[in-house]
């Protein structure tokens, strides 16, 4: 009987243990809920709600549900935002956001991450900051919560905006703006509209978009208009506008929007760093307008920077430092200007305002001598640069952080897609590598029959080149041989034939006179034996034999100058490479050469020549100069000569320039682009 019964009492004891362990679970559990309501009490102080908090985390653990310690570690972090401490909010919020990734709870993750992204920004760590408003907005935007993702997304495009990438700021302010407008327009989101619309509208400004900034401004005052207490709303846009007009120097419109401002200027003075910093402007523009006497804006810039000293607001001190320079500078008062340049300099420096640093350099160096006036201007290049260089650099790094966070998501949406693709990819394989190995092959014979078409063309142009090239030599030999024919047969011939006449006439003679005769005939063959050397010599030498292009034009312009009896120059820059020039255009300048020489010549009396190639910014500068009686350059442009000149220059789309006077020569100047 005890053996039957031992199975029954197992169960009852089993069964037993299981109850126990409920009931204690959720006396435990009794405990989380009984200490996360004391922490929520607001009657009890921040530290008591902290401690309170702690014990239902210990009771948390106990429970030992992940989900449980989660909820009860939130609050904590909830509190040590309250108390604004950092260091214990960041550590919790990293425990934090394992147990939200270990239990995929997408809302807590969306909370963590903006919790994070405010951290950071508070830090200054605008890297960090961007990324985890960035995963915020993304958790937000899968939850469909509108409301939250439009806040990270504003707070993702103020950090740009600081970071000075100003066209990312627009384009996530704009996002932000999109998600506004879906929502209910209560006072909250009208805020937040106007808030945005005059982000974009200042970031317009820095990208001097002027129009589309006062464009921005005017929107963001039409939100503002709809806002109970708007005051400020409106005073901010409508400054902003003005100060547009400031730098669009249109003084008048904006002077009419300050003294629209000033007409309430007792509510002005509410805000009396504001008050400081538009007074300031103010003042400054009734100078730049002439709308009032010297003394009266001396006063209100005065009165303006003593407010900004007496309430230590760095900023409106600034700004008003940089007008009072500028009105003082305008006055011719140097010393006085100076000083308060350097007030803005040395500020904006120490409080890293780089907008604030440039306007005071450009002032210093209107006021300082040449010489410091050019260290200044360095400086302000050298800053300039420097932004410049940072703005595209955060640019791309926050579009780097965006994509290599959505790589890291697109990265685990593949790896699930990866098997169906596997599947049809594999289904398809066969089909495209058939496809490939057709599309390729008959490429590849296309390829094939283009390769011969262009080698059949190339042959019959090199060909045609050559016959012409050809064609220009033997014509060059045939005259050569020509000339030196007519030099034998009408020169040399006919004073062997002379000679050989005389000497017969006096062979029976032997006096001393015609002796002497006789020798005078016998060193004029001499002479006529060398001249048959040098025809021989001619014989033997192509003035086109030479390899190179410059050889063929010294060639050219020697044989030219010898028979037309000129001195002449010939420089050609080593830096010119003839092999690049095509053929069609070093005939041209061959042509063109020869030309000029025989104008020279012809019409020129001239002595000398002075011929040389230069290479300039890729394009070869031919300059043709003598010393002869010069002419009407304007007469002369109805010549054929001159037309042909012009024809062969708008062949290789060159340029022509004659230089020409009575009595100082000409100067060709042939422009050739490579």
């Amino acid at each position: 009987m005890f053996l039957k019964k031992t199975p029954f009492f197992f169960a009852i004891f089993f069964c037993s243990f299981l109850y126990a362990q409920q009931v204690s679970e959720n006396k435990l559990l009794d405990s989380v809920n009984h200490y996360r309501v004391l922490s929520n009490n607001d009657a009890y102080d921040l530290d008591q709600r902290v401690s309170f908090i702690k014990k239902a985390i210990v009771f948390s653990e106990k429970v030992g549900r992940d989900t449980t310690i989660l909820k009860s570690k939130r609050q904590l972090a909830t509190l040590y935002l309250r108390q604004f401490e950092l260091d214990s909010l960041y550590h919790i919020n990293h425990e934090n956001l394992k147990l939200a990734n270990k239990v995929k709870d997408t809302l807590a993750l969306a909370y963590i991450n903006n919790v994070f992204g405010w951290y950071h920004s508070e830090k200054f760590q605008t890297d960090s900051s961007y990324t985890y408003y960035y995963n915020a907005s993304k958790y937000f935007d899968a939850l469909n919560m509108v409301k939250d993702q439009a806040s990270a997304v504003t707070s993702m495009a103020n950090i740009q905006f600081e970071e000075r990438d100003y066209v990312g700021c627009e384009s996530n302010a704009f996002k932000a703006i999109r998600l506004y407008q879906t929502m209910p327009k209560n006072e909250y989101v009208l805020g937040n509209l106007w808030g945005l619309y005059n982000l974009v509208a200042i970031a317009s400004d820095e990208l001097k978009q002027f129009d589309k900034a006062i464009e921005y401004h005017n929107k963001a005052l039409s939100f503002s208009d709809k806002i109970k207490d708007n005051f400020l709303y409106t005073l901010y846009s409508k400054s902003n506008i003005a100060l547009i007009y400031k730098e669009l120097n249109q003084f008048d419109k904006s002077l009419a929007i300050y003294e629209e401002l000033f007409e309430n200027e007792n509510v002005l003075q509410q805000e009396p760093a504001n008050y400081a910093l538009i007074l300031g402007d103010y003042a400054l523009l009734k100078h730049k307008n002439a709308a009032s006497n010297s003394s009266e804006i001396k006063r209100m810039l005065h009165e303006a920077y003593r407010i900004s000293d007496s309430l230590n607001s760095e900023l409106s001190r600034m700004s008003v430092a940089l007008n009072i320079s500028e009105f003082y500078l305008d006055e011719g008062i140097l010393d006085t200007a100076l000083n308060y340049a350097n007030i803005a300099y040395t500020r904006g420096k120490e409080s890293l305002i780089n907008d604030v640093t440039l306007n005071a350099l450009l002032l210093k160096s209107k006021i300082e001598s040449p010489e410091q006036a050019v260290n200044y201007l360095n400086e302000y290049i050298h800053l300039n640069d420097s932004l410049v260089n940072k703005e595209r650099a955060i640019r791309n790094k926050f579009a780097r952080i965006e994509f290599e966070t959505e790589q890291v998501e697109l990265e685990n949406q593949q790896i699930s897609r990866e098997r169906l693709w596997l599947m049809i990819l594999s289904a398809g394989l066969l089909i495209t590598f058939v496809l490939v190995y057709i599309i390729v092959t008959q490429r590849a014979k296309n390829k094939e029959l283009r390769l011969v078409q262009q080698q059949q063309e190339a042959n019959e142009e090199i060909y045609n080149l050559m016959l012409s090239q050809q064609d220009k030599v033997d014509e060059a030999r045939t005259n050569e041989k020509k000339r030196i024919s007519q030099d034998l047969h009408d020169g040399i011939l006919g004073r062997l034939f002379g000679t050989r006449l005389s000497l017969d006439s006096l062979n029976m003679i032997s006096t001393e006179e015609a002796i002497q005769t006789r020798e005078n005939y016998i060193q004029e063959l001499k002479t006529i034996e060398q001249d048959i050397r040098d025809v021989s010599h001619e014989l033997n030498t192509d003035f086109i034999s030479k390899s190179g292009y410059p050889d063929i034009i010294e060639t050219l312009i020697a044989a030219q100058t010898k028979a037309h009896k000129l001195s002449y120059s010939l420089f050609s820059d080593t830096d010119i490479s003839w092999e690049d020039i095509s053929n069609k255009t070093k005939i041209h300048i061959y042509r063109m050469l020869q030309e000029s020489l025989q104008n020279i010549f012809k019409h020129a009396n001239a002595n000398r020549v002075d011929i040389s190639f230069n290479m300039k910014k890729n394009v070869i500068w031919l300059q043709i100069a003598d010393d002869g009686s010069g002419f009407d350059s304007q007469k002369a442009k109805k010549g054929i000569g001159l037309k042909n000149m012009n024809s062969r220059v708008s062949e290789f789309n060159g340029e022509l320039d004659i230089v020409s006077e009575k009595d100082n020569g000409t100067t060709i100047t042939i422009k050739i682009p490579i």
